[in-house]
């Protein structure tokens, strides 16, 4: 009878207990999104990042000015150690304006909205000129073979399919004409490649991103066509044959000193463990990068900013990593992860943002398959607590600059905003700090706060 009541009395206080570490979690959650919806700072950062700093492309030199300004930002946050991470990218210059038109068969011609691929070669200085011909798939291309694209101006002119409701996954089932599409054409004699805009809008902007070649495989000039001219052109071209002119100036300039901007605050109890959260502070040189990414940047300064401000004293090092060239060649990830491991570091869990700075819905995580389901426990006792944010846990690929951190075994993550406006923007000139609401930005930059605390004050296992 005596081991029953004591039984029950350890019962009963490991109850209470865990009820009172409920408690203390709400009260917590509740006091970061109340910092940064009354007090938040996040808009007015990039609001200035936008201004004074668009087009950050890793190399450049407005790169290295934006990387010493948001380094004095985290700087201003009390107890935070910043400093930049050393690091080189291949800068690519795009050069001149771009210079595009296509000539019907009664020699009219129309000028076209166009930007050059990330990364592509350029023209001849006199350009290109040469038939166009429409394909919709990299497969067409092989199948058409040499006969049909030798010499000619191949477009690409698959729509990203809008019957997906996560347009993430229309993003990744058109983007391979970007990616592959240019190397794809010049295998089979192509003198140009012509991509249209991965966007699921209609609009006259041109949406640029990378595009990558084989050594073994001539490189041909790859440009972006905005999805308004996509539909003109193919309209055009099921009636006659076209021509088209391209040209381009860019090149590839060489290595460019391009470092990561990190800060930190040094954990009390686990020094050693270490929770990263993290953006990218390049952009494409057409824009102000507003959504991508300079929301990411100044969410992660903020999570620093509202966890020293409601006087959290966190258990593990809390690090902050602004990273260089996601953009066209992670370079930052990369030497990050690199540097990290020389080191012998353990990153307990690591989060980027890099979807916009749109309402967030929740979050995306991958680990080592050996790890990954005790994570995943371990997170599902705090869905209810976030659930009452609106955020959702699923699993998926969480970021391109925290991935490379995946052979260290913690838990990788990715802020997962709502997607339905952001290919409206994404990589274009009209990513700018007007399509970007306040109370959206803080929002995402409190929910990782959120998550954060939680992993840093409870742990993973």
């Amino acid at each position: 009878m005596r081991s029953f009541f004591i039984l029950l009395v350890s019962v009963f206080i490991l109850c209470s207990l865990t009820i009172q570490a409920q408690q203390n979690d709400e009260q917590m959650l509740k006091r970061i999104h109340d910092e940064a919806l009354a007090h938040g700072q996040a808009y007015g950062w990039l609001e200035t990042l936008c201004r004074n700093y668009p087009g950050r492309i890793a190399g450049s030199d407005i790169y290295i000015k934006a990387a010493e300004h948001t380094l004095s930002l985290v700087k201003t946050i009390r107890n935070v150690n910043g400093y930049l991470q050393e690091c080189e990218a291949n800068y690519w210059d795009r050069g001149d304006k771009e210079e595009a038109h296509i000539k019907a068969a009664d020699g009219t011609k129309s000028p076209l909205n166009v930007l050059a691929l990330g990364n592509s070669v350029r023209t001849p200085e006199n350009g290109i000129t040469a038939e166009i011909i429409e394909v919709h798939t990299l497969d067409e291309v092989q199948r058409l073979g040499r006969e049909k694209i030798e010499g000619k101006i191949v477009f690409y002119n698959r729509p990203m399919n809008p019957t997906f409701v996560e347009t993430f996954e229309a993003y990744g089932d058109a983007v391979d004409q970007r990616t592959r599409g240019p190397y794809e054409a010049a295998q089979y004699g192509a003198v140009a490649a012509m991509v249209r805009s991965v966007s699921l809008f209609q609009s006259d902007y041109p949406h640029t991103g990378v595009t990558g070649y084989r050594d073994t495989i001539h490189r041909i000039p790859a440009i972006a066509i905005s999805t308004n001219d996509a539909n003109r052109l193919s309209k055009l071209l099921s009636e006659q044959k076209v021509e088209g002119y391209i040209k381009t100036n860019c090149h590839m300039v060489g290595p460019r000193y391009a470092p990561n901007v990190i800060g930190e605050i040094k954990g009390s109890t686990h020094p050693d463990e270490i929770i990263l959260v993290g953006g990218h502070l390049d952009s494409w040189d057409n824009t102000a990068g507003a959504h991508d990414d300079g929301a990411g940047v100044v969410q992660s300064i903020e999570v620093l900013r509202i966890l020293t401000e409601i006087g959290y004293k966190p258990k593990r090092t809390i690090r902050c990593v602004l990273f260089s060239n996601e953009e066209n060649g992670l370079a930052g990830g990369k030497e990050y992860a690199r540097v990290s491991n020389e080191n012998n570091e353990f990153h307990l869990f690591a989060i980027e943002s890099d979807a916009g700075g749109f309402t967030p819905r929740g979050f995306v995580f991958e680990a080592d398959k050996e790890v990954l389901r005790p994570y995943m426990e371990k997170l599902s006792q705090w869905e209810p607590l976030l659930e009452n944010y609106g955020l959702l846990f699923k699993e998926g690929y969480s970021g391109a600059d925290v991935h490379p951190l995946l052979s260290q075994k913690g838990l990788l993550g990715g802020l997962m905003p709502d997607s339905q406006r952001y290919f409206e923007i994404h990589h274009a000139a009209n990513d700018t700090i007007d399509k970007v609401n306040p109370r959206e930005l803080e929002l995402g930059a409190a929910a990782m706060a959120s998550l954060i605390y939680l992993i840093d004050q409870h742990g993973l296992k």
